[in-house]
């Protein structure tokens, strides 16, 4: 039976759920019908490794060595070893086990005749689920990747009140650090970038990764929750952790709204930890951040705890707007490259696209694109993306930040405290959404 379908299945189901206890009990008992006792005896040391005073694991673990099962309701006991069988009345005081010699249950030489040790101690090993593992042995590859970025400020099409802003909040200070000791400029903190979806804030932290020449780590919500109780605070940790080991680098927290969300919002005790852990990591008592440029990005920053905003943390932020007619026209240039395309105006198409985010313009580039593919697979003749693909493809494509306008227009109105949405009050103006 070692080789049946059902011990095969369970193997597998094994493998995919390791902290399973039960389902490891019922393969273990299968497979010592099956005469397979040294890979049962390995599943059985796991699982007493976990629960050892499992009174299952203990009987099938006394089948296995030849004891027998305690009776009902009887305390279970460690396993015996078999030995000969000695008249109780015949045993000594006590008898030094020799040196070197295996550990034995009771008096007299051990009979293990037959049993695999090599292949147990090997199934064993391979058989190790991760919550056994040694919490100081080194990792053989790294739990997060860290890349480079080519990426520029001068690749970012328009949007230089941005540009502006970033080389004198963030980039200036650290491209001159004999001007920042003179003027005594700090470096503690980090930069929020907020604004509408689709409109480059990824892409413009890698482009500050790139000014500066450091790594770029990018860290999302997936990364760092998890559903065991304090391990989303121990994956925050490693993140800085791993960020320090390689400065300088720039780390990027995205959604960072989801990660910090105002503790005052939140039900589960877990997420504030979550959200605790990082206040620590960023301003704490042992955070040591020199290299290290945080930036985070996020849609809602009215949503981001309030503490995360204090000075010494994302004390400064930049307003990353739907891209201007100069940023427009580069976004179509670039998402067109490539393709066969004549007689399209791009200034013009630009100056139709207001409001259009940089997604919205890479969609409408799409849509004209499948426009001309669809037209040239049903005539039979190839023919190039025209204007008038183009301008098909705008009255299908709407822009898609009016429902971020709305709730922007409400924060900008009744909640501008201390002048934190100035920037945005003057674009909402300036679009006579106010």
């Amino acid at each position: 039976m070692d080789g049946s379908p059902l011990i095969d299945s369970l193997r597998k189901a094994v493998e995919a759920a390791p902290r399973d206890v039960p389902l490891r009990l019922h393969l273990a008992g299968l497979l010592l019908d099956a005469g397979a006792t040294a890979e049962a005896i390995s599943h059985l040391g796991l699982v007493l490794a976990a629960e050892p005073t499992s009174t299952a694991a203990l009987a099938l673990m006394q089948r296995a060595v030849g004891g027998s099962s305690p009776a009902p309701g009887a305390t279970p006991q460690a396993a015996p070893i078999p030995g000969p069988s000695v008249s109780p009345d015949s045993l000594p005081d006590a008898i030094p086990p020799a040196p070197g010699a295996p550990p034995t249950g009771g008096f007299g030489e051990p009979d293990f005749e037959g049993f695999d040790w090599d292949a147990a101690a090997r199934d064993l090993g391979e058989a190790l689920p991760p919550m056994f593992v040694d919490g100081d042995e080194e990792l053989t590859e790294p739990a997060f990747d860290v890349e480079s970025s080519t990426v520029r400020l001068a690749d970012v099409g328009g949007m230089a009140q941005v540009k502006k802003r970033l080389e004198a909040a963030f980039l200036a200070p650290m491209r001159n650090p004999e001007l920042r000791k003179l003027y005594g400029k700090s470096l503690k903190g980090g930069l929020l970038l907020y604004g509408p979806p689709g409109c480059g804030k990824t892409f413009l932290a890698r482009a500050i990764a790139g000014e500066l020449g450091a790594a770029f780590f990018s860290v999302t919500l997936a990364d760092v929750l998890d559903m065991y109780i304090g391990q989303s605070e121990r994956n925050l940790s490693e993140i800085f952790a791993t960020a320090r080991r390689n400065a300088p680098c720039v780390l990027f927290l995205d959604e960072v709204d989801a990660l910090g969300q105002r503790r005052s919002q939140l039900r589960s005790n877990s997420m504030r930890g979550t959200v605790n852990q990082l206040l620590a990591e960023l301003d704490g008592v042992g955070a040591q951040n020199d290299g290290v440029f945080v930036l985070a990005a996020t849609n809602a920053p009215w949503d981001v705890d309030v503490a995360l905003r204090r000075p010494g943390r994302l004390d400064r932020t930049v307003l990353v707007l739907p891209p201007d007619q100069q940023a427009r026209e580069a976004i179509l240039r670039h998402h067109l490259k490539g393709r066969p395309v004549a007689k399209i105006d791009l200034g013009a198409t630009a100056k139709r696209t207001e409001g259009y985010s940089g997604a919205d313009l890479a969609h409408v580039c799409e849509t004209a694109a499948e426009r001309a593919l669809l037209d040239s697979a049903v005539t039979g003749n190839v023919r190039m993306i025209e204007m008038r693909d183009i301008e098909a493809a705008l009255g299908e494509v709407r822009p898609s930040i009016g429902p971020w306008l709305e709730s922007a227009r409400n924060v900008a109105m009744f909640a501008n405290e201390a002048g934190a949405y100035d920037d945005l009050l003057d674009y909402l103006k300036k679009r006579k959404l106010l």
